[in-house]
């Protein structure tokens, strides 16, 4: 195993329960799966399929023998072919019935329909795995204040709570995204060779109804409600794009929330989970760097980039089909939901253990907030009988000692500055009443409390925690 390339995906990043659904032997199950309802609903409306070679198909889905379909692909150059020949190998007397009316795509294709769908809804339940943490994070400190950023300047405080439902909203439109995607994945079913049904009606003997049901009994058997309209041999790769184009969209939400947390992990005001025995530099002992944060921000990258696959897929195809798709597909949308699923794990637990240094919070928020109390300190004035265009040059003056003063090593003495002008009525000690961090964050806490409120209303029933998921 050490001498031949593995992805880091399969081997560093990705959940067992991905790499199973995008494992060799579960898209050859699905084959089979697929061929074997395919013989049922033949059998079933009347053509020369017998109930004994369906229960004999049914009974080898499992049972595959990966080493003959390898030798037999040799020889014929055709994957599809070479296990048509393996699972008749396997169930000899049904042998000569699989795959009937069938071209490639029919397996090929459906497989990965009912794969993504799958992969999709997994996907699907990490977001809102993130979002429970996330929920419970915003909950507890819906109302401790911290000083917000605008361009990552200090600008006016918000609260720690109030920050974590922006990331919260951003990874539910992902959510949105995803169900949208799911509703309207549609089954390829059995078409032929360019999407006409030629080879299924010469079958039929030119009854379209038969072909109709026989697709609506392969949908049902699948758990789709409809087909595609109308298709050539393969399924529009518009399908690929959308998949690919919404799982770019969690890369992006985890990405964003990611470098926000590296950001104030430099400020030690916030911290992603670190263990006991965790090393966080092989030079620098001390060091506890963002690391899983890091690693979504790298792993989102790739992500976003891959999503381009699919769009130059979609936009080349030809005619009813061209082969050029393939090998490009075998990578980009395995790759993708991989990648996504990776994300998702060090977002979860990242989020389940995210630590708050109240302390520094407050230390560096109460160090600006002088300057970002100084419009409240001037409409106290005024209503106690100062000019507010007086007020405002001394504000600006003063600030501007103040911070000079700072850059040279030296504290905050803004407030004690504008007391001793006499211009503010106020005394620092009346002024200083006035710098309660609680009384700068506006809304916050409401809007964290009406956000949850409406979240739990749609997602209450629905939201899985990290205990439901393999992280």
């Amino acid at each position: 195993m050490y001498d031949k390339y593995e992805s880091p995906l399969s081997s560093r990043y990705a959940s067992d329960e991905m790499l199973k659904l995008f494992s060799h032997r579960t898209r050859i199950e699905t084959w089979r799966k697929l061929w074997t309802e395919l013989a049922r609903a033949e059998s079933e409306l009347g053509l020369p399929v017998t109930k004994a070679q369906v229960d004999e198909l049914e009974a080898h889905i499992s049972d595959i023998d990966f080493a003959l379909a390898a030798k037999r692909e040799k020889e014929v150059r055709h994957d599809v072919m070479a296990h048509v020949y393996a699972y008749g190998a396997a169930a000899p007397d049904a042998a000569g019935i699989i795959h009937l009316g069938a071209t490639s795509c029919y397996v090929t294709d459906n497989a990965d329909i009912i794969i993504y769908r799958e992969a999709l809804q997994y996907i699907r339940n990490s977001l809102l795995a993130v979002t429970a943490n996330l929920a419970a994070f915003a909950k507890e400190y819906r109302a401790t204040p911290t000083l917000g950023y605008t361009h990552y300047q200090p600008a006016q405080p918000v609260s720690v709570g109030k920050r974590a439902t922006l990331w919260m909203q951003d990874i539910l439109t992902d959510v949105e995204e995803i169900d949208f995607v799911i509703d309207h994945i549609r089954f390829l079913g059995c078409r032929g060779a360019t999407g006409t049904e030629a080879s299924l009606l010469d079958l039929f003997e030119g009854d379209g109804s038969k072909i109709d049901e026989l697709n609506r009994r392969l949908c049902a058997a699948f758990g789709f409600n409809s087909l595609i309209d109308v298709c050539g041999q393969t399924y529009p790769r518009k399908l690929d794009s959308r998949i690919l184009n919404a799982l770019s969209a969690v890369a992006q939400s985890c990405c964003r929330m990611a470098t926000d947390i590296r950001l104030l992990q430099h400020d030690r005001q916030l911290e992603e989970p670190f263990e006991d025995s965790q090393i966080g530099s092989s030079a620098m002992p001390y060091k506890r760097n963002p690391m899983r944060s890091e690693r979504i921000c790298s792993l989102g990258r790739y992500l976003i980039a891959d999503a381009a696959n699919a769009s130059a897929v979609a936009s080349t195809q030809w005619l009813e089909r061209t082969l050029d798709d393939s090998a490009n597909r075998r990578i980009s949308l395995p790759e993708g939901f991989l990648c996504a699923d990776a994300i998702l794990r060090l977002a979860r637990n990242i989020t389940a253990g995210l630590h708050v240094n109240e302390k520094i919070v407050d230390r560096e928020l109460r160090e600006y907030l002088p300057f970002l109390a100084t419009e409240n300190l001037m409409m106290e004035a005024v209503r106690r009988g100062g000019n507010r265009q007086e007020l405002h040059e001394i504000i600006r003056r003063c600030s501007m000692e103040a911070t000079r003063q700072m850059k040279d090593g030296g504290s905050c003495d803004l407030v004690s500055r504008l007391a001793a002008t006499g211009a503010f009525c106020m005394t620092e000690d009346e002024m200083n009443s006035l710098l309660d961090p609680k009384d700068y964050i506006g809304r916050s806490a409401e809007q964290v409390d009406a956000f949850l409120e409406k979240y739990h209303e749609k997602y209450g029933n629905t939201a899985v925690s990290d205990s439901e998921i393999n992280v």
